[in-house]
């Protein structure tokens, strides 16, 4: 018996039409029929009824159907399974990444992950930068997209990835119409700094920036979110500073009575980085993973 046999058989029994099956086949009717009488004599039972009108199965051709399936499943699966055999198993990577991160920079996070996905599984982990970069020193993240500056740590290193430019935000009705603002007419404006879940050496170094421009008057917020700032900011208490492009994540969080306005003079702007430890990276486990980014974000992104 060969599987061609099998092939053959099932065919019919799957059309319960010579001629439909020969065709599907590639092959004239008669010697497909000569095939299916070959192994009916071989295996010494009758496996189709036949007559001009109908083609059924046998009681021994429906015991055979599954049997014959299975056969050829478990040959027509050969390839694949000494295929996975040969693959590197997938290692699973952590990629840290803070709050609010622009799509753009999504997309390539998704780049990276398939162009390395035969060797690596790249599952993502939220977190502030500080605690992020903590964790890639420790080895609990392979990798982490972090709000620059981050400390100067020696067994760093880092990529830049992304830039992207800040406004002002500000309550709508009060400068309706406006399509940018002077620093000078915030004045009037306690200003609330970012979410403590998101505030980094950034945001405290645009903190003492703004107090040294003549913005004295703070509104501490402790624990509340973007939707909390984006509150206060609405109700004409304050004003913040984020993200100016409208495809940032960061503008889900605005409310009505919230707008936010480029610097006339002021440009602030927010950069983002990739870092990972310099010995997993030259001759350790993620060289190849570190060689893909360098090449995928060859050129930061600018809002």
């Amino acid at each position: 018996m060969e599987l061609l046999h099998l092939r053959y058989f099932v065919a019919v029994a799957q059309e319960l039409n010579f001629s439909t099956a020969a065709r599907k086949l590639h092959m004239a009717a008669s010697p497909l029929s000569r095939r299916i009488k070959d192994l009916e004599n071989e295996l010494g039972h009758r496996l189709f009824d036949r007559d001009t009108h109908h083609v059924r199965l046998t009681p021994a051709g429906s015991a055979l159907l599954p049997i014959a399936r299975g056969v050829l499943e478990q040959v027509d699966s050969i390839q694949w399974r000494l295929d996975e055999t040969a693959r590197p198993r997938r290692t699973t990577l952590l990629l840290g990444v803070p709050s609010g991160i622009h799509p753009d920079l999504r997309a390539r996070m998704d780049a990276l992950a398939e162009r390395v996905g035969d060797r690596f599984e790249i599952k993502r982990w939220p977190g502030g930068t500080e605690r992020l970069v903590d964790a890639v020193c420790d080895g609990r993240l392979a990798l982490t997209l972090a709000r620059l500056p981050v400390g100067g740590d020696p067994a760093l290193e880092q990529l830049p990835v992304m830039s992207e430019r800040l406004g002002a935000v500000v309550p709508r009705d009060r400068f309706a119409g406006r399509e940018s603002i002077a620093l000078a007419e915030l004045s009037g404006l306690a200003y609330a700094g970012s979410p403590t879940a998101v505030t980094n050496a950034y945001f405290r170094g645009l903190d003492q920036q703004l107090a040294e421009l003549g913005v004295k008057k703070r509104i501490e917020i402790g624990s509340a979110t973007f939707d909390g700032v984006s509150e206060i900011v609405s109700s004409g208490l304050a004003f913040s500073i984020s993200m100016l492009d409208p495809r940032s994540p960061v503008q889900n969080h605005r409310l009505d009575n919230v707008t936010v306005l480029p610097f006339s003079d002021f440009h602030p702007r927010l950069e983002t980085g990739l870092l990972w430890r310099k010995d997993r990276a030259h001759g350790g486990d993620l060289e190849e993973v570190v060689a893909a980014a360098r090449e995928i974000f060859a050129e930061p992104l600018h809002t």
